[in-house]
């Protein structure tokens, strides 16, 4: 495991013309996410243009991301819907918060999943403009991870091993328009309504969150105040 520096991917695609978009998803396009082998182990850094592209995707360019589900003290949970701008998967509901770690020291720590609830925390505050101290380090439960791949268009998608985080806490949101569009809570009963309806009604779910509601999220979300029985740190759960 590379934690004091990674080795960086050269960038294949730097003549990719990007002026369609948005210019500060552009600009974030740039970041360097962590490339990794098959059994989530870092092998270097790729920008997160380059880990996006199916191009690259479909030789088998994988890095580590995460997904947190928010609840409030109700237990509702906090979905957002992304932005318009947004490169990958426009305008679809998903989970709470979903990005990745970059490829710098603070967020390439593996001991208990340090780099990953840091980068959580990071992105919380980007997207939701939710405070740092009311999501702390150690109020994020890691359950388990999950390996996916999803095509967004015909030249973006995902292919992720995908950190699964939960926490609970009452929070007060600044949401960035940049990359959140809307917002709800919502309970286990209006979730299952608010899926179900999606595709008669036309609403976009991003696949990861699809993955993670039909395989995992229910069972979880009804031991939401006894998670340690969830808890399946070693397990890469391949949903390909």
């Amino acid at each position: 495991m590379v934690e004091d520096g990674v080795t960086n991917t050269v960038d294949s695609s730097k003549g990719l013309d990007l002026s369609q978009y948005d210019e500060e998803q552009v600009r974030l396009m740039g970041e360097m996410c962590i490339e990794l082998d098959q059994n989530d182990r870092a092998i270097g850094a790729v920008s997160k243009k380059q880990s996006h592209l199916m191009e690259n995707i479909n030789k088998g360019v994988l890095h580590r991301a995460f997904s947190v589900f928010l609840f409030n003290s109700e237990n509702k949970l906090l979905l957002q819907q992304r932005a318009v701008e947004k490169i990958t998967f426009p305008d679809h509901w998903t989970n709470t918060c979903c990005s990745h770690p970059l490829a710098t020291e603070s967020e390439l720590v593996e001991h208990e999943q340090l780099g990953v609830k840091r980068a959580a925390q990071r992105k919380l505050q980007h997207e939701l403009g939710i405070k740092p101290e009311k999501v702390p380090l150690d109020k994020f439960k890691y359950l388990t991870r999950i390996h996916y791949l999803s095509p967004s268009d015909g030249m973006w998608g995902e292919h992720e091993i995908d950190y699964i985080l939960f926490i609970k806490a009452d929070v007060d949101l600044d949401p960035n328009v940049n990359e959140v569009k809307d917002t709800k809570y919502v309970s286990m009963e209006e979730l299952k309504s608010f899926i179900g309806s999606a595709e008669k009604n036309g609403t976009k779910l991003t696949p990861w969150f699809k993955l993670i509601d039909v395989n995992f999220l229910y069972k979880w979300w009804a031991q939401l105040d006894n998670l340690d029985t969830m808890v399946d740190a070693n397990t890469i759960h391949r949903l390909l």
